[in-house]
């Protein structure tokens, strides 16, 4: 009977499917965990110049556009987005240093209050916020 040799070589066939496995459950599994953390927002001090003319664009619930001249202590009224960019335009030639604030209604989403800032800002004004309740 002959004597069987001993092999001095690691069979690493195994380790290199165990480490494949291993691999394709990690790509598997990573888009899956999103981490979702808390956004710190930054709060806000007072103006350094406060503006001499502002006015108050306020978006509603069924997005309609309503304006209102808070330097003049003039009535809301509703407007379209070209007569609010006229406006905005007209008070601008008045006071160069005008500041629009845009309040929005919970219910509004997030892409009508941004497109109500893209018009403030496309009239040329730029001193833009927001008003936000506090709790």
């Amino acid at each position: 009977m002959r004597q069987r040799r001993l092999m001095n070589q690691i069979n690493v066939v195994p380790y290199i499917d165990v480490m494949l496995v291993l691999l394709v459950i990690f790509m598997v599994a990573a888009p899956m965990m999103q981490q979702t953390g808390s956004v710190d927002l930054p709060t806000v001090g007072k103006l350094p110049n406060p503006p001499t003319q502002s006015l108050l664009v306020t978006v509603k619930a069924d997005k309609s556009l309503m304006l209102r001249d808070v330097g003049r202590n003039t009535a809301e009224r509703k407007v379209t987005r070209e007569q609010m960019i006229d406006d905005l335009r007209s008070a601008l030639s008045r006071d160069s240093q005008v500041a629009v604030a845009i309040a929005a209604d919970k219910s509004v989403r997030y892409e009508d209050v941004i497109a109500a800032m893209d018009a403030v800002k496309g009239a040329g004004i730029t001193r833009v916020g927001l008003i936000v309740a506090q709790k």
